[in-house]
């Protein structure tokens, strides 16, 4: 009921300003004992693990560097094991299954279109919704006390990636089930990452999800940033930047949702629904020549 209550409450809000408004505030530098009251706060209510992050709450000059926290290293080993997709993110597996007739499940009883994900078609090729109708999705969900860096779930090149401003609908269950087309609606970085061809893996979209307080993201291979007022824009990267298997990708300024799509007969998904996730794990495996499901 209070998820839905928020739900309905916001739907009167202007989000966007907003969550700029809830940004900036989270960049101040606050006088150190306000700083630690306030950080010590939000690690208490979201349960945060401080030993998985590197150095100390005081190495954390604002809000927002506690968020986009850098994991100690060697934390998140990445499955090498060859045709592995791993997750990109820590966090939850909130629905995956098979792309019927262009649409994926939002929530349970509600499914979304791909081609309003990815922006439609006329953007760069390699993010035309028609090459996944078929394929694989997987939508998995950040929450607050996630680590926030967003990776990449196989070795592979950014070929191209697509920025669609949009709303900041909170995307917790609750609003997923109430809120038609939420991920098509809300601001969005798309990214097609062309897979190593030994992998078997193919073309894969992935796409990050802004959020109520979340809308602000940003990628390591471009310099655009979202909820800062700028316009749509497709980017064809030239040279494609080659990330291997659970490079950083991006950042959320806070937790949100990260949405993979794959192209038909490639990926089968090794999941259960709700299993949290970790980054660099096992979330799916290549389906070989002859294996594809009937």
């Amino acid at each position: 009921m209070k998820d839905a209550l928020i739900v309905t409450a916001l739907s009167v809000v202007p989000k966007n300003p907003v969550a700029r408004f809830m940004g900036r505030s989270a960049r101040l530098r606050l006088p150190p004992w306000l700083h630690r009251a306030l950080v010590g706060w939000f690690v208490r209510k979201y349960r945060i693990d401080l030993t998985e992050c590197q150095g100390k709450l005081d190495d954390y000059p604002t809000l927002a560097d506690l968020f986009v926290r850098p994991l100690r290293p060697g934390l998140r080993p990445v499955d090498p094991r060859p045709g592995v997709l791993v997750s990109p993110v820590d966090g939850r597996a909130h629905s995956f299954g098979t792309i019927e007739d262009g649409r994926f499940v939002q929530a349970e009883g509600v499914t979304a279109s791909v081609a309003e994900l990815l922006g439609g078609t006329g953007g760069p090729q390699a993010l035309d919704p028609s090459r996944f109708d078929g394929g694989g999705y997987c939508v998995l969900y950040l929450s607050p006390h996630d680590y926030h860096r967003v990776h990449t779930p196989a070795k592979g090149t950014i070929a191209a990636l697509r920025y669609l401003p949009g709303q900041l609908w909170p995307v917790f269950p609750a609003a997923t089930r109430r809120v038609a087309g939420l991920f098509g609606r809300n601001e969005r970085l798309v990214f097609a990452l062309d897979t190593d061809p030994l992998g078997g893996l193919g073309c894969i979209a992935q796409v990050m999800v802004g959020a109520f307080g979340v809308g602000r993201m940003s990628t390591v291979v471009s310099d655009v940033t979202t909820n800062t007022g700028g316009a749509a824009q497709d980017q064809v990267l030239d040279p494609a930047p080659v990330l291997d298997r659970g490079a950083e990708l991006g950042r959320f300024a806070l937790g949100s949702t990260v949405i993979l799509l794959t192209m038909p007969g490639k990926v089968r998904w090794t999941l259960k629904p709700g299993q949290p996730v970790r980054l660099g794990r096992a979330i799916g495996q290549s389906i070989a020549p002859g294996d594809e499901p009937a």
